[in-house]
């Protein structure tokens, strides 16, 4: 590795702080009604319709190179194999107990499988590799996508509700159709103005607060006190966070990938719960309230692991 560990743990340690500060603001801002709900939905549009599309965009915005293609086209298959990885623990480490157990399933295994890759993936990304971190990121951000719209919505539903139809919806997501644009004008070397690219890197600069506020207030609408004294979501979090995560780092570290590659691959899925599960729970009709607190707990205690599974990653990677 060209950096040190000391230097990437350092790093992540001071943007995980960064991160935290900035969702404690938002906790604050929607206990005292600086931010309501209405406002929260619409933060949250911003940053999906317009400030994530942008940043995957503005990674992409660099001179050809045929091993940065190569790159990504790699990073696409370890964060598949990081997905069944995450899957395999998921089934054979989550089982229902009771009918209450049987009824939380679904929200446990997705959330152990699926992580916050985009909000929380994303500025941690960014502060250990730049654009070209967030360049490959785009590779698990797509996986991700393709993954939760066709087995993320079985575990829901059964395949009730799977529909070709729905997925290329999911798909036509500006974050996800950033991806094959951006690509396209990295092939064909197409760049943007710069003084529209400059207007595109302050967009992009709103990714890390305005995603920190959003968890923050989600933070602020759970039941803390009761998340963090269900001893299950303790295990969860543990599954989630660490076990899973040393395992796919371990798979990793047979590939002798570029360290930029696998340590940006390996970030993402440390990283905690997505808040997708929270909206699947609600439509579909599962324990929202216990997704909402599986989303919570692991937000707040991959603050502490983060760091930890990049200074493991760093040995291994």
């Amino acid at each position: 590795m060209v950096v040190s560990l000391e230097s990437y743990v350092s790093v992540i340690a001071d943007q995980v702080l960064v991160m935290l500060l900035l969702m404690a603001a938002g906790f604050f801002s929607y206990k005292v009604k600086i931010i309501s709900n209405e406002g929260s939905k619409q933060i949250t549009n911003i940053l999906i319709l317009l400030v994530s599309p942008v940043v995957i965009f503005v990674s992409y915005q660099r001179d050809f190179d045929p091993e940065m293609l190569k790159g990504l086209a790699q990073a696409f298959g370890i964060a598949l194999l990081g997905f069944a990885i995450a899957m395999a623990g998921a089934y054979l480490l989550l089982r229902a107990k009771g009918k209450e157990g049987k009824a939380a399933l679904a929200v446990e295994r997705f959330s152990v499988i699926y992580s916050n890759c985009g909000f929380i993936g994303i500025p941690l990304v960014q502060a250990l590799f730049g654009n070209e971190g967030v360049f490959y990121l785009t590779a698990v951000m797509t996986a991700f996508n393709i993954l939760v719209w066709t087995h993320g919505l079985f575990l829901f539903t059964g395949g009730e509700k799977f529909s070709i139809k729905g997925l290329l919806k999911a798909l036509c997501s500006p974050s996800i159709l950033a991806v094959p644009i951006g690509l396209i004008c990295f092939l064909l070397r197409l760049r943007v103005p710069d003084v529209v690219l400059d207007a595109m890197n302050y967009i992009a600069g709103m990714n890390t607060p305005l995603a920190m506020l959003v968890a923050g207030v989600t933070v602020a609408q759970t039941n803390l006190i009761k998340a963090f004294t269900r001893p299950r979501t303790y295990y969860v979090s543990f599954l989630k966070l660490i076990l899973l995560p040393l395992l796919i780092v371990l798979a990793y570290s047979v590939f002798q990938l570029p360290a930029i590659i696998s340590l940006t691959i390996a970030v993402a899925m440390a990283a905690p719960s997505g808040a997708m599960c929270t909206m699947f729970a609600v439509r579909y009709d599962r324990d929202a309230h216990y997704a909402s607190e599986i989303f919570a707990a692991t937000t707040i205690l991959s603050m502490a692991t983060l760091p930890l599974i990049v200074w493991v990653a760093g040995f291994l990677l």
